[in-house]
C-alpha cells in the first residue's frame, strides 16, 4: 500500500474499485469507482473542472515549468526525440528516457537535481487508435519533475511528489480538491520499475507519479542504488481537460484543424456527436471488441445510424491522424531522421503512409506537402527548430508521397502474387505485414485489391502497432569481445591495460611485461602501443619480440579494460619483458583515414544539410567508407563542393585535440551531435575536437587514434558515391599517400586514353565526345543493317512441318542477329520454332501458337540441359548437329 502525509492530513479515503479491482485514494466518501477509463465515463467534455483560465498549450507548459522552478527545480532544455545516447531504443518515449541508463544506474550524475522538463516524446504502441479514440497520440509532450535520491543525498520521495501534484492541479489550475483521485499502480519501462500513483480527474489520467527503485533484469526486479522520482504530466491531456473539447485533437490542434477543414472543404462535425463519441470510445477497448463492432455500439449509444456515423467520422479521423502524425514526423525529421525501410526511418515512413492511407480512405484528394506546410506554420512558435527544418521536411514529404503513389500503382500485381502464393482465397495478417514490409502496401489497399480479385484480406485493428513494435527496438550490436573465443573470466583478475596509443598516438614501439598467455595465441601485456579494433578503425598489426623469437600480431581486441593481442608464431613467456612494434605505415595511414572521416562527415553536413547523420563507417586502406543518412544521390556539383571544403580544412591545418570529460558535461557543452559515430557506453567520454575551442569545425565522441592537426591528413579524395540502401548514401574515399597514388593512377589512365586518341590530356574530353558521336552513328547504321539482314535471313529460312510445330534450324554465333531473325520469323509464322545452335549452346524461339514449356521438357529427356518460358528456351545440348535435329524432330512428333 502506498500512503503519504497528504492522504493522512487531508482526509483521503483508500478504496477498491469494484470493476478493475485497483486501490485508489479520494476525498469523496461516496466515490465508488477509481475514476479511470473504462470504469467511469469522461466528465470534463463540455464541462472543464479547470477553474483557472489557460490561454494556450504554451501557457500551460510555462505554468508547469514555472511552478516547479519556484519550488527549487532547475528547468532544463528538452532533449531530441531521437535517443542517440541509448543502445536499446530509437525514440524517446518519456522524459525518463533522457536519463537512462547512465543517470538511473548511478554511473553519471543528473544535469540538475531536482529538475523539471517538458520533453517531446513518441510512442507508437497505440498508433492504430490515433484518430479514432479521441485521446491517443503518437507524439506528445511529457511535462515532468525528477529527483534522484542517492544513499548519501536525499532530495524528496513519495510524500513530497504527491503534494506537488495535488498542489499543481488544485492551486495552479484551480481544480476542486475532491476531483483528484490517486490510483495505486506499478510502472515499468526502459529497464526500470517502481510503484506509482496515476492521477485521475473525471475519467482522464492526467499524470503518473512513479517511485522508481528497481532495475528489470531477466524479468526480475533488482534494487537500484538510487531512488528516483519519475513523473509524467501529459501536456496535451491536461490542456484537453482545460478546454473541455470533444477530443484531444480539437484541443491541441484546433487552429490547424480549422484551417485544414476550410482548405479541404470538410465540414466540422456536430459537437454533440463528437463529444459523445469520445466518451463512449473512451470506455471501450477496441482490442477486445474489435473496431468495427465499436463503431456500431457507439452509433447505437448516440442514437444514429452506423453508416451515417461512419460518414461523419471518417474525414474527421483522417484529419486527426494527419494532425498528430505530421507533428510527430516533423519532430523526427528535424532531429535527423530520414524516412526509410530501417530503424527510426521505418517508423517515420510508417506514420507518413498511415496519414496518406487515412486521407485515401476518407476520399480526401490533396497534396500532403501542402497540409504539412500548413501545420508547420502553427508549430513555428512552440518548436522553432522544426520550423528551421521546414525545407527538408517538405522535400522529404514530397518524395515520400511520390513513392507512395508508385506503391499504389504496384499494389494489384503484388497482391495478386501474394494471393496465388496463399492459395488464392484470402490473405492473413502475416501476409499483409509481408506486403507492407516488402512493397509498402497498406493493408486497407491490399484488402480492396483482394476484394476486386474475388478474395478477402483480414486486417487486424492493431496492424500498424504490430509493425511499430517490430521496429522500435534497436538491434544489439555485436561487441568486439564476440570476436574472441574468450570469456571475460579469462582476464577478469588482470589490471586495466595501460593504453600507450592514447598517451602518444605517434609512438611506434614499447617494452612491456607479459601478464598472461592464453592457449599459446592470446597475449595480455601490462601496457601496449597496439590499438584494439573499435569505432570503425581496424586493429593495429605488428610484432612482439621476446626471448623465444618473434610473433606476429594479427589482431587486437578489447575485453573490458584488458587488451588482448592475437598472435601467430612462438608465444612469449608470462612475466618476461617483450618489445612490441606496430606496423607504422599502416597505423599512420589509418590515423589519416580516421581524422579524415571526421573532416568529411562535417563537410557533408555543411553542404547537404544538418539532417545528415553517420550511418556507418569503416576506416581502412587504401580506401575507407563513410555511410550517411540522405534521401537522394548527391549531384556531381555537391560532391565536388564537399571535397573542396574537406581539403580546405586540411590546408587550414586545424588542431585536432582529444578531450576526456564527463558525459553530462560533454552533452551540455556540445549537444547530442557528439554521438554522430554512435553510442559511447561510458560515464566519461573521449571527445575529439577539430578546430579551435571557441569555434570547432567538428566535435564527436571517438575512441580512435588521430593526428594532431588536419594538415597531416594530406589530400582527401572522394573516389565514389553510391546509394547502398533506402535513405543511406555511401562515400568511398581515400587520404594521404593512398589518395596521391589513386590520383596518379587516374592520371595514368588519362594519359593512356589521350595516347590512344592521339591528342593531349587536356583535349581528351573533347576528342572522346567526338569519338562517341561517331560510335553512336556507327551503332545506328549497324542496327539498320542488322534489321535488313535479319529480314533477308528470316525469309530464306526453310522450315520442316512436324505435328506439333514447324521447325527451322540455324547455326549462328551472333546473339543479337539470332534474336532479330527469330522475332521476324516467328511473327510471320506463329507455328514456327527456330532452333539456333552455336557450339554446345542451343536456343529455341517460338511463335504465339507454340508453347515451348512442354517441348523443352521433352528435350531434357534427350540430353538438353536448360529451361525458359513459353516463347524462349536456352541451354546446353551435348552432341552433333545431327543429334540435335533428331532430338527436336522426336520432341515435335
Amino acid at each position: 500500500m502506498l500512503s503519504t502525509k497528504l492522504f493522512e492530513t487531508a482526509g483521503f479515503h483508500r478504496k477498491q474499485c469494484p470493476m478493475c479491482k485497483s486501490y485508489f485514494w479520494t476525498l469523496r466518501q461516496d466515490q465508488v469507482y477509481c475514476g479511470d477509463q473504462p470504469c467511469v465515463p469522461y466528465g470534463f467534455i463540455g464541462n472543464s473542472p479547470v477553474r483557472v483560465p489557460v490561454e494556450s498549450i504554451r501557457d500551460l507548459r510555462e505554468r508547469f515549468l514555472s511552478f516547479f522552478e519556484k519550488r527549487g527545480h532547475a528547468r532544463i532544455k528538452r532533449y531530441p526525440v531521437v535517443a542517440r545516447w541509448r543502445e536499446d531504443v530509437f525514440l524517446v518515449g518519456a522524459s525518463i528516457y533522457d536519463f537512462q541508463p547512465w543517470v538511473t544506474s548511478g554511473a553519471v550524475p543528473p544535469p540538475a537535481n531536482p529538475l523539471t522538463i517538458s520533453q517531446p516524446s513518441i510512442r507508437l504502441t497505440d498508433v492504430d487508435k490515433v484518430g479514432r479514440s479521441g485521446r491517443h497520440l503518437t507524439g506528445f509532450e511529457m511535462m515532468a519533475h525528477h529527483a534522484f535520491n542517492y544513499p548519501d543525498k536525499h532530495i524528496y520521495w513519495i510524500s513530497e511528489t504527491t503534494e506537488y501534484a495535488y498542489e499543481f492541479f488544485t492551486k495552479e489550475l484551480g481544480i476542486p480538491e475532491d476531483e483528484i483521485t490517486f490510483k495505486e499502480s506499478v510502472w515499468e519501462g526502459g529497464g526500470n520499475a517502481g510503484e506509482s500513483f496515476e492521477v485521475l480527474v473525471r475519467g482522464l489520467e492526467v499524470a503518473t507519479l512513479v517511485f522508481m527503485h528497481y532495475e528489470v533484469k531477466d524479468g526480475k526486479y533488482v534494487e537500484l542504488p538510487l531512488k528516483i522520482v519519475d513523473t509524467g504530466y501529459g501536456l496535451e491531456r491536461i490542456y484537453w481537460m482545460a478546454k473541455g473539447s470533444p477530443t484531444v485533437y480539437d484541443a491541441v490542434f484546433g487552429p490547424f484543424l480549422s484551417a485544414a477543414r476550410k482548405k479541404l472543404g470538410v465540414p466540422e462535425p456536430p459537437a454533440h456527436i463528437l463529444g459523445k463519441a469520445s466518451v463512449y470510445f473512451g470506455q471501450m477497448d477496441p482490442e477486445v471488441i474489435g473496431l468495427a463492432k465499436a463503431y456500431d455500439l457507439v452509433a447505437e449509444k448516440i442514437g444514429i445510424d452506423p453508416r451515417e456515423f461512419r460518414e461523419i467520422m471518417r474525414p474527421q479521423e483522417a484529419l486527426y491522424v494527419l494532425a498528430d502524425h505530421s507533428r510527430t514526423v516533423s519532430w523526427m525529421i528535424a532531429d535527423g531522421v530520414i524516412p526509410s525501410n530501417t530503424g527510426a526511418g521505418y517508423l517515420a515512413r510508417l506514420l507518413i503512409r498511415r496519414a496518406l492511407k487515412s486521407l485515401w480512405i476518407a476520399g480526401i484528394e490533396t497534396s500532403l506537402v501542402d497540409l504539412f506546410d500548413l501545420h508547420l506554420g502553427f508549430l513555428r512558435d512552440d518548436y522553432p527548430e522544426v520550423w528551421q527544418s521546414r525545407d527538408i521536411i517538405l522535400e522529404l514529404i514530397d518524395l515520400e508521397e511520390k513513392k507512395y503513389k508508385d506503391v499504389i500503382k504496384s499494389a494489384p500485381a503484388a497482391v495478386r502474387r501474394a494471393l496465388e502464393k496463399a492459395g488464392g482465397k484470402s490473405l492473413k495478417a502475416e501476409q499483409l505485414v509481408e506486403l507492407y514490409d516488402s512493397y509498402g502496401i497498406p493493408p486497407e489497399v491490399a484488402q480492396e485489391v483482394a476484394r476486386k480479385l474475388g478474395a478477402e484480406a483480414e486486417v487486424p485493428d492493431d496492424f500498424y502497432s504490430r509493425l511499430a513494435a517490430r521496429h522500435q527496438a534497436r538491434r544489439a550490436e555485436q561487441e568486439a569481445a564476440g570476436k574472441l573465443p574468450l570469456g571475460l573470466s579469462k582476464v577478469a583478475d588482470l589490471p586495466k591495460t595501460r593504453e600507450l596509443f592514447y598517451e602518444d598516438p605517434y609512438r611506434r614501439s614499447a617494452t612491456s611485461k607479459v601478464l598472461r598467455v592464453i592457449d599459446g595465441k592470446y597475449v595480455v601485456l601490462d601496457a601496449t602501443v597496439f590499438y584494439p579494433e573499435g569505432g570503425g578503425q581496424p586493429a593495429d598489426r605488428g610484432v612482439i619480440k621476446h626471448s623465444g623469437g618473434e610473433a606476429k600480431v594479427v589482431d587486437v581486441q578489447r575485453l573490458g579494460g584488458v587488451i588482448v593481442h592475437v598472435i601467430e608464431g612462438p608465444p612469449p613467456k608470462e612475466g618476461e619483458e617483450v618489445y612490441g612494434e606496430i606496423d607504422w605505415d599502416r597505423r599512420i595511414s589509418l590515423m589519416r583515414m580516421h581524422t579524415g572521416t571526421h573532416v568529411l562527415i562535417q563537410s557533408i553536413r555543411r553542404v547537404l544539410g544538418p539532417h545528415i547523420w553517420q550511418a556507418g563507417a569503416q576506416k581502412d586502406i587504401p580506401f575507407s567508407r563513410l555511410d550517411v543518412t540522405h534521401y537522394k544521390m548527391p549531384t556531381e556539383e555537391e560532391v565536388a563542393k564537399i571535397e573542396r571544403l574537406a581539403n580546405e580544412i586540411v590546408m587550414r591545418d586545424l588542431p585536432v585535440r582529444p578531450i576526456v570529460m564527463p558525459r553530462n558535461e560533454a552533452e551540455s557543452k556540445f549537444g547530442f551531435i557528439i554521438y554522430q559515430g554512435g553510442v559511447v557506453p561510458a560515464r566519461e567520454i573521449r571527445i575529439l575536437r577539430i578546430g579551435p575551442e571557441d569555434d570547432p569545425y567538428d566535435v564527436q565522441a571517438c575512441g580512435g587514434t588521430h593526428l594532431s592537426s588536419t594538415g597531416q591528413i594530406g589530400l582527401i579524395k572522394i573516389v565514389r558515391v553510391e546509394r547502398i540502401a533506402d535513405g543511406v548514401v555511401r562515400f568511398i574515399f581515400t587520404t594521404g599517400r593512398h589518395a596521391v597514388e589513386y590520383v596518379q593512377r587516374i592520371e595514368g589512365d588519362l594519359a593512356s586514353t589521350a595516347k590512344a586518341l592521339g591528342v593531349g590530356r587536356d583535349d581528351v574530353a573533347q576528342q572522346l565526345g567526338k569519338a562517341l558521336e561517331k560510335w553512336a552513328e556507327i551503332e545506328r547504321k549497324y542496327k539498320r543493317l542488322l534489321a535488313e539482314y535479319a529480314t533477308l535471313q528470316a525469309k530464306s529460312l526453310k522450315a520442316e512441318s512436324l505435328p506439333k510445330a514447324d521447325l527451322a534450324v540455324l547455326e549462328l554465333d551472333d546473339a543479337d542477329l539470332a534474336r532479330s531473325i527469330a522475332a521476324i520469323a516467328t511473327e510471320q509464322n506463329p507455328r514456327l520454332i527456330l532452333a539456333v545452335r552455336s557450339g554446345r549452346k542451343l536456343e529455341l524461339y517460338s511463335g504465339s501458337q507454340v508453347d515451348l514449356g512442354p517441348i523443352a521438357a521433352e528435350l531434357r529427356k534427350r540430353g538438353f540441359r536448360g529451361g525458359g518460358s513459353k516463347t524462349y528456351a536456352g541451354g546446353v545440348f551435348e552432341g552433333t548437329a545431327a543429334d540435335i535435329l533428331k532430338a527436336l524432330r522426336e520432341a515435335l512428333s
